[in-house]
């Protein structure tokens, strides 16, 4: 496989493994995925969900768990590429942004709505790459005018993630399984999109595909049209090295394809998740009584949502699916075992390396 180069930093791999909350790619599992070649990246989602001080001192809580997990990826993964992911959807989303670049992280990846004034949070590093996360050639283009004509600074990168990626969708329900809108299309229209701009600053715009990648062959099918590179989230899941409880794990290896649905998030955006017990409730209208100490998401209304989803995914994370679920990719249900990180990279290389043998040589290799 290429090498995939976003500004002056090379992975060995063109792998960025997604950013899942709560707490589910942590310190262990970006470190793993960074010694082995590829970006490894914390989500920064209800990090510090185990502060002591969390309910009293919600914003330093969350800083300290950041700072805590990105020192431990750097001793646990020296010299490899590391990331955060931050939802723009966070209450306490600039704060994270501001820790994870006084951190020196290698790179922000932004999405769950458009961070159109990330760059302003930079004041003058140059250490950090910011990477957006958006789900159209619209939206990456109107992003970055924006970038530019307010900071002079365009994107270090762009992940542009389809309908079949896990957690909160940025689409409309009735488009998730519209063929109109599969990553395939969506990545030449991306491509399209950020050309000028490439043209216009003098340098690449990397364009990273994301949402419903599992194997060898799909890597080698977005690289071949023209993707630098892909990002995976759900495959990482069934490491030992993910973070979450072996619990959570256990439930994709569990899944059938039957079991991966699509419900309203508190968020007030789709979701793909395992169906359970928890879920089936929910389907039924069920609504969970609880307290909202700290106002997390912007988008989220307590007195209206059925269910807090900050609860519900702690409880998963622990293993405690009566009282959550499990997020995850269209292709959860593929995931069959458990293997460590390496065992998955090996296989993912091995795929890929066949399939680009198979094909007629690509001028994007």
């Amino acid at each position: 496989m290429k090498c995939l180069k976003i500004g002056e930093l090379v992975a060995r791999l063109p792998i960025i493994q997604g950013g899942m909350g709560v707490n589910i790619s942590l310190a262990g599992l970006a470190s793993a995925v960074a010694n082995e070649g590829g970006i490894g990246v914390i989500a920064t989602a209800g990090i510090g969900m185990f502060e002591e001080d969390l309910f009293t001192n919600f914003l330093e809580a969350n800083n300290r768990a950041l700072r805590k997990e990105i020192r431990k990826a750097r001793a646990l993964a020296p010299g490899g590429i590391l990331g955060v992911n931050i939802m723009v959807a966070l209450t306490n989303y600039a704060d994270l942004a501001r820790t994870a670049i006084e951190e020196k992280i290698d790179i922000i990846f932004s999405g769950a709505g458009l961070p159109l004034s990330l760059p302003e949070l930079l004041k003058g590093s140059r250490t950090t790459k910011l990477v957006p996360i958006v789900s159209s050639g619209r939206a990456a283009s109107l992003l970055i005018k924006r970038w530019l004509s307010k900071s002079n600074y365009a994107p270090d990168a762009i992940v542009v993630e389809g309908p079949l990626a896990g957690g909160h969708l940025g689409f409309h329900p009735d488009q998730i399984d519209d063929p109109k809108y599969a990553l395939e299309l969506l990545i030449p229209e991306v491509l399209a999109a950020v050309r000028p701009f490439e043209e216009s600053i003098g340098r690449p715009i990397p364009v990273i595909a994301a949402g419903g990648i599992f194997t060898g062959h799909d890597i080698d099918k977005f690289l071949e049209m023209g993707a630098a590179g892909v990002q995976m989230a759900t495959r990482f899941v069934g490491t030992e090295e993910c973070d979450s409880s072996p619990v959570f794990k256990q439930a994709y290896v569990n899944s059938r394809k039957e079991d991966i649905v699509i419900i309203h998030s508190p968020v007030g955006m789709p979701a793909r998740v395992v169906k359970n017990d928890f879920v089936e409730r929910y389907l039924k209208g069920e609504r969970v009584t609880f307290g909202c100490p700290y106002h997390c998401l912007l988008t989220c209304e307590p007195a209206a949502a059925r269910y807090c989803i900050a609860q519900a995914l702690v409880a998963s994370y622990r293993g405690d699916m009566e009282h959550g679920y499990a997020m995850c990719g269209a292709n959860a249900w593929r995931c069959n075992k458990i293997v460590s990180v390496h065992e998955l990279v090996q296989e993912l290389a091995q795929e890929t390396a066949a399939a680009l043998r198979a094909q007629p040589l690509s001028p994007h290799h």
